[in-house]
C-alpha cells in the first residue's frame, strides 16, 4: 500500500470510532431514536472488508457495521440524520439506523431477522452472474445469525451456483447473551463451507491487515467466476448486545484480554514501523474527524422531523 492508503484506512477505522462513541453519549442523553448498537472493537472487519470494494459491490450490512457505510461513501451528516430520525437521514425518518441503506453507494439495509440478508446477498450474486456483471455481493452476519436456517439455504445455494458472493461472520462470541458454546459444536463456523462445497478461512478481526488479506483473495475469487467465499473474523464487541444491555454474562477478565487486542492500536504500531509520525498523523485526523461530527451532529439537530403526510410516500418500489 501506499502511504495515502494507510492512512486512509487509519482515517475511517477512527472515523467509525469515534463516531460510534459520539452516538453512545448522544444515545444517553435521549437525542438518538430507536436502538443503537455498537461495533466499538470490531471496526477493522468492514473497514478492511469495505476498503477492496467498489462502489456498485452491493453489500448487506447489520447493526453494528458503521464501518461499512462510511467506507462505501454515505456522508457521515446523512447517518447521523438517520439515527436522529430526521427527514434527511437514509429513511427519512421513518426507520431506525438498524434498517437502513442507500442503494446508490451499493448498501442494501438489514432486517431484525439478522440472517435474512444472507440470501438476499445470494440472489443480488444470482444477477450479478446472469447478467454477466463484474460486481460481488457481501453479507456481514453474527455468529448467532448461523444458526437460522436462512444461513444455511444462502450457502447452499450459492455454493450450487458458484456466485460471487462472499459472507462475512463478524464472530464476537455473543449472540447478545448466548455464548457460542451454547449453540454449535464447532469451534470454527468457516468449516461449515466445506459442507456446501467452496472454501471457508478463519482470521483476527482484530487485525486489520489479516482481514484485508482474507477478504482481498474472496473478492477476487468471486470477480474470478470461482464462486463464493465463507470469512470467520474473530473478534469481540466492547459494549452490550445494545446501549441498554449491561453485559454482565461475561467476565471482566475476557474485556481486558480482548480490549488489549483493541485493532487502532494494533495497526498505530504498523504506522509507526512504515514511519509516519504517529503523534502528528493521530492529532490531524482526529481534529479532522471531530469537525465532521459537529457538523453531523449540527446538521441532525437543524434538520426536520417528517410530516404526517409523509407517512403514505414511499410506499411501493417505483416501476421502470
Amino acid at each position: 500500500m501506499t502511504a495515502e492508503e494507510e492512512k486512509r484506512l487509519y482515517y475511517f477505522m477512527k472515523l467509525t470510532r469515534m463516531f460510534e462513541s459520539r452516538v453512545s453519549k448522544l444515545h444517553l442523553q435521549g437525542k438518538i431514536l430507536g436502538g443503537v448498537y455498537s461495533g466499538m472493537g470490531q471496526e477493522a472487519i468492514t473497514v478492511g472488508v469495505c476498503h477492496g470494494l467498489t462502489k456498485k459491490d452491493l453489500i448487506c450490512p447489520l447493526h453494528r457495521d458503521m464501518g461499512a457505510f462510511l467506507v462505501k461513501g454515505i456522508d457521515p451528516k446523512i447517518l447521523m440524520a438517520q439515527l436522529y430520525g430526521k427527514k434527511t437521514g437514509l429513511s427519512k425518518g421513518k426507520d431506525s439506523f438498524l434498517h437502513s441503506g442507500d442503494l446508490e453507494y451499493g448498501v442494501l439495509g438489514a432486517t431484525s431477522m439478522l440472517a435474512s440478508s444472507l440470501p438476499v446477498a445470494t440472489g443480488a450474486a444470482l444477477k450479478f452472474k446472469i447478467k454477466k456483471e463484474p460486481h460481488v455481493a457481501v453479507a456481514f452476519f453474527g455468529e448467532g445469525a448461523s444458526s437460522r436456517g436462512d444461513f444455511h439455504e444462502a450457502l447452499n445455494f450459492s455454493g450450487v451456483h458458484k456466485l460471487p458472493v462472499i459472507y462475512v461472520c463478524e464472530n464476537n462470541f455473543y449472540a447478545y447473551s448466548t455464548a457460542q458454546s451454547t449453540q454449535m459444536a464447532v469451534e470454527n463456523l468457516a468449516d461449515r463451507a466445506e459442507g456446501y462445497g467452496f472454501k471457508g478461512t478463519v482470521c483476527s478481526g482484530n487485525d486489520l491487515h489479516a482481514v484485508m488479506k482474507v477478504a482481498g483473495a474472496a473478492i477476487e475469487n468471486a470477480r474470478s467466476g470461482m464462486g463464493p467465499t465463507l470469512i470467520e473474523c474473530k473478534t469481540y464487541r466492547y459494549h452490550g448486545h445494545s446501549e441498554h444491555d449491561q453485559p454482565w454474562y461475561r467476565p471482566e477478565e475476557e474485556l481486558v484480554e480482548w480490549e488489549s487486542r483493541d485493532p487502532i492500536p494494533r495497526y498505530e504500531i504498523y504506522l509507526q514501523k512504515r514511519k509516519h509520525d504517529l503523534v502528528k498523523l493521530k492529532e490531524e485526523i482526529e481534529s479532522q474527524i471531530n469537525t465532521i461530527l459537529e457538523e453531523a451532529v449540527e446538521f441532525a439537530e437543524s434538520s426536520p422531523y417528517p410530516d404526517g403526510s409523509d407517512a403514505m410516500s414511499d410506499l411501493y418500489a417505483t416501476l421502470y
